[in-house]
């Protein structure tokens, strides 16, 4: 084992050790007293099914993230890189088809292993807490759709990024950068109008009392909006949501009907209000321009090591390639893209916050915001009293208790 081994190998490890900490010390946050701002809203047997249902979660994400890891190393040392890249080198198909070839057996050997437990989490947990409305025909459906999306989407843009790497020598990163930057701007624009309604249906609102108000308070804040739309989210899960999409005309704002049978139009304005507010106070522009220059670090760093001999010996593979530099840069990466990830995590909670008194100041009304917030957290069975480290590493908007009382105190929100 060399240096880039021995560090992949210890941060494997040390991330898997740090989580498995972090969901201790959740599990040992909870509490038998419901928070004072929630005992109207959870009753005790409903308090007592969200922590069930934590716990739950929790155990069985335990035992599939220990499962992938020891995979993933059993894999390793037992010469399984080196297996996939020699086979798919002996058809001989040149180096783009050879590396999209072993990526997408890598890609397919990963997928086999996954699937169980999505497949457990899904008819077997969900079910268990009253979420999954998922059929097996639907289930088998959505991996079949994002299988066609990934060849027809993904392939091209892997194999524009393995040609790069391959022909165009030290200015490569950049052709990758503009290439992958350009297919994230597209997807924006092509995601609410050809993708998701390939998993979902989309129905314009009705014309009442719903749609009235919320174009009454678009007009207000001056947000340009043609329409809103219904999402049938009832027909995989019975947990709701609201969210914002896309880009110029091909923008929208998009309810889950189950979003709609649960709450009052106050709140469902406020709901939307909080959503019209990220793009209004351009967060999801500046999150996708950080996303870029993420990007184009990776892969600045990747174009110094991408070739370096040792990285394909450390995984044992003898001769070095593009397609086996990039999988294994991908895995040495990991150290940085984690504390990329927790700047993320803490901007889109601040984030939460700056669009939470966007939808407080511009409907002019707390309470409905507030409501919704508690409703969602009842109908989902949010954890109320999750643990700071946990949120540290893995939330991407603050605790429920924090936005009630950001909203109901005034106050800037603490994080």
């Amino acid at each position: 084992m060399n240096w880039i081994a021995w560090t992949i190998l210890f941060f494997l490890i040390a991330d898997f050790l740090l989580h498995r900490v972090a969901d201790r010390l959740n599990l040992k946050a909870l509490t038998d007293e419901i928070p004072k701002s929630f005992q109207l809203i959870f009753d005790p047997e409903k308090y007592r099914q969200a922590q069930s249902y934590l716990r739950t979660q929790t155990r069985f994400g335990q035992i599939a993230a220990a499962v992938d890891l020891l995979v993933l190393i059993g894999f390793w040392f037992g010469g399984g890189f080196a297996l996939v890249d020699a086979w798919t080198r002996s058809f001989d198909w040149g180096p783009l088809a050879t590396g999209l070839a072993f990526i997408g057996v890598l890609a397919g050997l990963k997928t086999l292993v996954d699937q169980p437990f999505s497949l457990y989490a899904t008819f077997v947990i969900e079910a268990r807490f009253g979420f999954n409305q998922t059929t097996p025909a639907i289930w088998i459906k959505d991996r079949l759709k994002a299988l066609l999306l990934a060849i027809i989407l993904g392939v091209p843009l892997l194999a524009g990024v393995l040609a790069f790497f391959q022909y165009a020598g030290s200015s490569a990163w950049i052709w990758c950068w503009a290439l992958v930057t350009l297919f994230m701007i597209v997807v924006q624009f092509i995601a609410p109008t050809w993708i998701m309604p390939l998993f979902n249906r989309f129905e314009p609102l009705e014309t009442g009392e719903l749609k009235d108000a919320i174009m009454a308070y678009a007009r207000a804040i001056d947000f340009s909006l043609d329409n809103i739309y219904v999402m049938d989210g009832s027909k995989r899960s019975s947990k709701s949501n609201a969210f914002f999409t896309g880009f110029g005309r091909h923008r929208r704002i998009v309810l889950f009907d189950t979003l709609i049978a649960g709450h009052t139009t106050d709140e469902l304005v406020a709901v939307l209000a909080h959503e019209m507010g990220h793009y209004q106070l351009r967060h999801i522009l500046k999150m996708m321009t950080l996303g870029i220059l993420q990007t184009g670090m990776l892969l600045f760093l990747m174009s110094l090591i991408i070739h370096t001999p040792a990285l394909v010996e450390a995984f044992y593979v003898k001769q070095p390639s593009v397609h086996a530099g990039l999988v294994f840069f991908g895995l040495l990466y990991a150290p940085v893209d984690f504390f990329i990830g927790l700047i993320g995590h803490w901007v889109s909670r601040r984030h939460e916050f700056a669009a939470d008194r966007f939808a407080a100041a511009t409907t002019g009304k707390i309470r409905p915001m507030v409501d919704a917030l508690k409703k969602l957290s009842l109908n989902n069975l949010s954890n109320l009293s999750p643990h700071p480290l946990y949120v540290f590493l893995n939330y991407s908007h603050p605790p429920v208790l924090q936005r009630v009382a950001a909203l109901e105190d005034g106050g800037q929100g603490t994080d």
